[in-house]
């Protein structure tokens, strides 16, 4: 009799899975269409339990934080009329980033994480001194930050630390702006890609022309620029041709020279 009682009083009300479950992503639009229209028309024999495929979930439990890439984007609003640059996207317009993607904690290289990692260390009992692994990781958040100067909202994953530092500086732009090497280290791959997007709209050439001005530097157009970029960009390409072929030929002098000598070649770096 308890636990009848016990069992009565705790029972679970029989609710319908059709009201607790959320609607799926993954059903198609035929799918859908096709069920409404067999529940439209009551003569119709087909059921929608009929149509729609049995291993297909009726919710989803895929959290929006992991989720890849960035579906709600803004769409910069300037008169470069060019999109953002998606995280993981191979974009060779783009200059490559100086430090390289991170090797570890790689999801911080599709977001502001200002170098954050998973940290490792133990939960100690204070009475028998017993450790227990454990790990802090990044208090991660998703947000959309507005961009003066693409006049739209940029979203990202950003750590709270960051968000932090974007208030104390002024906003997004403020913060991808900055100048210092800590600060180009702390953008990370995806940091430094926005900060080029952000250094092609009108607002921001206007400021660095501004600034120039203020240093008694001469005002270059658009077109001096790009050809100056092009030039540097030969002349590294062919520093680096003319090394490799300075280096071969020296590889090539000191081989004659011991085929000539009948010295032993040495393959490999092992010692006897």
């Amino acid at each position: 009799m308890a636990s009848t009682l016990r069992f009565g009083l705790f029972a679970r009300p029989a609710t319908s899975s059709l009201l607790l479950a959320q609607p799926s992503t993954t059903i198609s639009t035929a799918c859908l269409a096709a069920a409404a229209s067999a529940t439209a028309t009551p003569s119709s024999a087909t059921s929608a339990s009929s149509i729609i495929p049995a291993d297909t979930r009726a919710f989803s439990t895929t959290r929006t934080l992991l989720a890849t890439g960035y579906p709600r984007q803004g769409i910069p609003r300037d008169t470069a009329n060019l999109p953002i640059p998606k995280p993981h996207a191979r974009d060779t317009h783009i200059p490559a980033y100086p430090y390289g993607p991170r090797p570890v904690y790689k999801q911080s290289n599709a977001g502001l994480y200002a170098g954050a990692r998973i940290q490792f260390g133990n939960n100690v009992t204070p009475k028998h001194n017993v450790k227990t692994h454990r790990k802090w990781r990044p208090n991660v958040q998703r947000k959309r930050l507005w961009s003066p100067a693409l006049r739209c909202f940029v979203q990202t994953r950003v750590t709270t630390r960051v968000l932090r530092t974007i208030d104390k500086v002024g906003g997004l732009d403020e913060y991808l702006l900055g100048d210092k090497a800590q600060r180009i280290k702390d953008l990370g791959p995806w940091g430094w890609k926005l900060r080029w997007r952000l250094m092609q709209s009108e607002t921001v050439k206007e400021r660095f022309l501004e600034q120039r001005k203020k240093l008694g530097l001469v005002p270059r157009t658009r077109a001096e620029i790009e050809e100056q970029v092009k030039m540097e960009r030969e002349a590294a390409a062919v520093m680096a041709q003319a090394t490799d072929d300075a280096a071969r030929l020296a590889l090539q002098a000191e081989t004659d020279r011991m085929l000539d000598a009948g010295e032993e070649f040495a393959l490999g770096n092992d010692k006897p």
